[in-house]
């Protein structure tokens, strides 16, 4: 009986069964958990993959539209940038009022307001000080075409100062905008410094 059992072949343990699902049958090891068949979409396309919390946003994301139009609604120009803005707008509009309204120094004026406040409303908080000084520039620099005037240089210069002192009340109220307005904001600055700024604790 002993020789026997020596003689006869040993018996393969069964190994692990295959788990359905698994390419070929092939058995998991280890315990682990099973895959999951990944279903494919119709019409032979690729499976979408998710977007994740590091995925970049697309050309139509980031800032919310409101914040983009406040950007542009917002410019901060310099106080050089300023000056020549103002100018010029004024340069243009003026010409635009002696080819359209025959120099009509109303028209003139009223758009002079509205630069005037444009300017104090777009310089930077650092240049304040800017706008009421580049104003009356842009109104003195406008004024050229509107004046018009004849008999050369001479002539014409004479045609702008007597326009600089008969329409001297738009260009002054122009001025009081833009310092008003930038007053008003300079103020409203001071004050937010003082909200943010650090409170200081006595020892």
């Amino acid at each position: 009986m002993e020789q026997q059992q020596r003689n006869s072949p040993p018996r393969r343990r069964p190994g692990p069964r295959p788990v359905a699902g698994t390419p070929g049958g092939a058995p998991v090891r280890g315990g682990g958990p099973r895959p999951v068949p990944v279903r494919r979409p119709r019409g032979g396309g690729t499976a979408a993959a998710p977007a994740g919390p590091g995925r970049r946003p697309g050309p139509g994301g980031g800032a919310p539209p409101a914040a983009r139009l406040r950007r542009l609604s917002g410019p901060r120009l310099t106080g050089l940038g300023t000056g020549l803005f103002t100018a010029a707008v004024m340069l243009v509009l003026g010409c635009l009022d002696r080819l359209l309204l025959d120099g009509s120094p109303t028209a003139y004026g009223l758009l002079f307001l509205s630069v005037s406040a444009l300017a104090a409303l777009w310089v930077r908080t650092a240049d304040l000080v800017a706008a009421p000084i580049a104003v009356p520039i842009a109104f003195a620099v406008g004024v050229v075409p509107v004046a018009g005037g004849s008999g050369g240089a001479g002539g014409r210069l004479m045609a702008v100062v007597t326009a600089l002192a008969v329409h001297a009340g738009w260009l002054y109220g122009g001025t009081l905008v833009a310092g008003v307005i930038a007053t008003v904001r300079k103020v409203r600055d001071m004050e937010r410094r003082q909200r943010t700024a650090p409170r200081r604790t006595a020892p």
